[in-house]
């Protein structure tokens, strides 16, 4: 039987971050109250004392009356119906490693773009597979949506994606704000995985920019990357899908041009000339590009998809090779 979302379901997130903060805000914007796991002394103690977060967004306030921020995860789970995921997919294991509640009986969404390192998974595969999560209680909350914007309530287009479109129409009312325009989908494999590959793409757009390429080229680079995305998902797992709506093109767009980019700005110090060692050490929050261009490479290697662009930033990342030179090789071979 299809797990049906109950309107009246509570909520939690998992996570402390910049994008879990911004999230909460939306979820207390419309729930009585939102279970918040945080294992950070710091963090938790400001959020329950003072209503902010000091490391990330801290110019967002919460009502304390409608948040429940603690360092207890089997509370937190215990006590809703929904869980949010919303730490670094690097992290994941780490932040559910506490975890003894069942989550048999929830329904459990991800708010993150990227794959878990070493498991080479999605994050909606890797619950599947590590709880035994049917994909019908599984769900996705995604799109173009930096957390500085959303926090701030700037004009955001996200997406929930669930496999039962009811289920979709609920999720989103859970997050819908003034300043929010939602969609809906079914096609938790095509959008979680475009969500990975725009991470890689934006990495190679900070490194020509790192490198002095203009515009132009830019402008290329990203249109073959968004042709390079469409024929993974297309030869991975065909299904009727438009790439140009927001959840897909959207979210390729604003990661690979905009300053909030974290994986744009690792590129970006790349291209300066950095090593990918100091880059990732100059970087406060996680760019999950990097572990994504490692584990797309690993998923690929079932479908033997060409992927150019996802290559370079791999040989750059993980193979020292010199990102002018890949670069140079990868322009001759755009169109």
């Amino acid at each position: 039987m299809e797990y049906k979302i109950g309107r009246d379901a509570r909520c939690a997130v998992i996570g402390y971050g910049s994008w879990a903060t911004a999230i909460t805000g939306l979820l207390a914007a419309n729930e009585e109250r939102v279970g918040w796991y945080v294992r950070n002394p710091e963090v938790l103690e400001s959020l329950r004392t003072e209503g902010r977060n000091p490391r990330y967004l801290n110019d967002v306030e919460f009502d304390p009356a409608r948040i429940a921020p603690s360092d207890d995860l089997d509370a937190v789970v215990r006590d809703a119906e929904i869980i949010v995921l919303a730490c670094p997919s690097a992290y994941l294991k780490s932040f559910l490693e506490p975890l003894t509640v069942s989550l048999a009986d929830k329904f459990v969404v991800s708010a993150i773009k990227g794959i878990v390192p070493g498991d080479y998974e999605t994050v909606v595969d890797y619950m599947h597979t590590r709880y035994g999560l049917p994909y019908g209680q599984l769900g996705l909350f995604t799109g173009p949506s930096h957390a500085e914007e959303v926090s701030r309530g700037k004009l955001s287009y996200l997406t929930a994606v669930c496999t039962d479109p009811e289920n979709a129409r609920l999720l989103g009312e859970k997050f819908a704000t003034p300043g929010i325009r939602l969609s809906y989908s079914t096609d938790l494999y095509g959008i979680e995985y475009a969500s990975i590959l725009k991470n890689i793409y934006a990495l190679a757009v900070g490194m020509a920019c790192g490198l002095g390429y203009g515009d132009n080229f830019l402008a290329v680079l990203i249109a073959n990357s968004a042709g390079e995305m469409t024929r993974f998902l297309a030869e991975s797992s065909p299904a009727e899908r438009d790439t140009q709506v927001s959840a897909y093109l959207g979210d390729l767009l604003v990661t690979c041009y905009s300053t909030y980019s974290r994986n744009r700005r690792l590129g970006l110090l790349i291209g300066h000339g950095h090593t990918v060692k100091s880059a990732l050490n100059e970087m406060t929050m996680v760019a999950e590009g990097y572990f994504a261009a490692e584990c797309i490479r690993h998923v690929n290697l079932r479908h033997r998809i060409g992927m150019p662009i996802a290559e370079m930033v791999y040989d750059v990342l993980y193979r020292g090779a010199s990102v002018r030179k890949r670069m140079q090789e990868l322009a001759s071979k755009l169109i």
